[in-house]
């Protein structure tokens, strides 16, 4: 019995190849409008849709597939007797194969090459409604949406004269996946033109693009999924050498690259990460001195960390790399010449990267137990113009720039938070405890006294004087922070008693 394939692609990449296998192995080819004619001009017989159903395209092309003898030819079980007998009624002629994928949502609508150039001209109807149709009658009828999939298809077909019920299904499942994605892309669409920050509803459908060396922890399996009909920095990033990266190592440098290109937006920057908490961070004209500083904040945590430097990396900058602890990850815009055999040689499992600078996403999403938590991504909101001093002493100039650099850092950094900074380095680090005295305490030991005469910055307000009485035992000039406690002005008092200055910004920056 002869089999017929039904093909209607918008994007024709490798489908008179296709075409031609098929008929070549017996198969009845129809197709309609530009398919029709590529396969036509190909030499190849095929049967135009507006013969197989007795009706042309109509409605400037949004009615073409459309029609009880295309869906009828698609779902028809044939193991169903009621169906047959329609089959033998209606004259329907069964398909066994569907080759289609859909109009490309999202593109110019002035190329479109049917309807008004609107974005809704780009909204495909038939195709989906094949192409679902197909994937549900998937017993009997194998649905390709993938131009990546026709050799294997075609050489299944050339071996066996058709497609296994496994290979069927699937096709189906992607098909599916495909329409999903299709139909998320399109309420997206209409999100944007929307005035609220979070919609009433999100549609998620992602694809795994990248299998990790193992998750969290080598016991578990991991690896990294994008939405489907997109992309992001991460698909560009260049791997020069050095192991399998695992699920920590995307989770830590998704963390360093967009603080490294956050705090040093102007101006060189160098961040280490440790468990998504810069272990040393600061800002130089110079990415060699950048680095230094950055590493000298805390050496020892920054042993099998992730160091981020947002210039290319010279000469100078890959000798002090490499005579400093090994790294798990280095990302970088580039390398100058030799710096990456120079990597390889003293660092050869260290994960060298090569990436673009990173696109935020406009919202984030996180799983907790049967559900998300969704906000609008971080940021700040405030600047130095709504801040206000609230102590006697005004900060200086010098002061002001230490202030705006510690609270930028503590909001990368996970809460509690206290950041110790002096000339664009973050000299103590206090992250994640449970009480704020115990952040400042950690990040005043790792100082060291070299945050004297800098800023201290806090994540949140300080309930109590005791964490303005602690930066100040660390030497620091200016506290920034949020402000809005109960005590502020018991506070404020003690910060007045100590000589500090102290600056509100009214902007809380947990991070979690």
């Amino acid at each position: 019995m002869s089999r017929r394939a039904l093909l209607s692609v918008y994007d024709k990449t490798g489908v008179v190849e296709l075409a031609r296998g098929l008929a070549d192995a017996g198969w009845e080819l129809v197709s309609s409008g530009g398919t029709a004619r590529a396969l036509s001009e190909a030499g190849l017989p095929v049967t135009d849709l507006a013969e197989f159903t007795g009706y042309p395209p109509m409605l400037g092309h949004r009615v073409v597939t459309l029609h009880p003898l295309i869906h009828g030819a698609i779902l028809a079980d044939r193991d169903d007797p009621e169906h047959q007998a329609d089959i033998d009624t209606y004259g329907i002629k069964p398909v066994d194969l569907v080759v289609a994928n859909l109009y490309p949502f999202g593109s110019d609508p002035s190329e479109f090459q049917h309807g008004g150039g609107r974005g809704e001209d780009l909204i495909d109807i038939g195709g989906p409604a094949m192409t679902r149709a197909a994937a549900k009658n998937h017993a009997h009828v194998g649905i390709v949406v993938d131009p990546a999939d026709y050799d294997a298809v075609l050489d299944e077909i050339r071996s066996n004269g058709s497609l296994s019920a496994t290979t069927r299904r699937a096709l189906a499942r992607k098909a599916f996946a495909t329409t999903a994605a299709y139909d998320a892309a399109v309420v997206s669409w209409f999100d944007s033109d929307s005035d609220e920050k979070l919609p009433p509803t999100i549609h998620l459908a992602l694809e795994r693009v990248q299998d990790l060396r193992y998750g969290e922890n080598p016991h578990q399996v991991g690896a990294r999924y994008r939405t489907m009909r997109t992309t992001s920095w991460w698909d560009e990033i260049e791997q020069h050498f050095g192991m399998a990266l695992s699920y920590l190592n995307l989770y830590d440098a998704d963390a360093a690259w967009s603080m490294a290109h956050d705090i040093g937006q102007s101006r060189p920057c160098v961040t280490i990460i440790k468990h998504a908490n810069p272990s040393g961070l600061a800002v130089d004209d110079d990415l060699a001195e950048a680095y230094q500083r950055a590493l000298e904040c805390d050496e020892r945590s920054a042993f099998g960390g992730i160091v981020a430097l947002n210039r290319i990396v010279d000469a100078d900058t890959v000798e002090r790399i490499v005579a400093g602890p090994q790294a798990d990850v280095i990302i970088a815009p580039g390398y100058a010449e030799g710096v990456v055999d120079a990597l390889r040689k003293k660092r050869k499992n260290t994960r060298v990267l090569s990436a673009p600078a990173p696109t935020p996403d406009p919202l984030q999403l996180r799983q907790i137990s049967g559900g998300m938590l969704v906000q609008d991504a971080h940021h700040f909101a405030s600047t130095r113009a709504d801040w206000r001093v609230v102590t006697k002493r005004q900060p200086t100039e010098d002061e002001w720039r230490d202030a705006e650099f510690a609270f930028r850092v503590c909001g990368w950094v996970k809460s509690n938070a206290i950041i110790l900074a002096k000339d664009e380095t973050a000299w103590g680090i206090g992250a994640g405890q449970q009480n704020r005295v115990e952040s400042g305490q950690i990040a005043a030991a790792k100082a060291a006294g070299r945050a004297k005469g800098g800023a201290c910055a806090s994540d949140a307000f300080y309930p109590f004087p005791d964490g303005v009485e602690a930066a100040a035992s660390a030497e620091v000039a200016v506290v920034i922070q949020p402000g809005g406690a109960m005590n502020d002005q018991a506070v404020i008092d003690t910060a007045d008693e100590l000589g500090l200055a102290m600056i509100f910004t009214g902007e809380r920056h947990f991070l979690h």
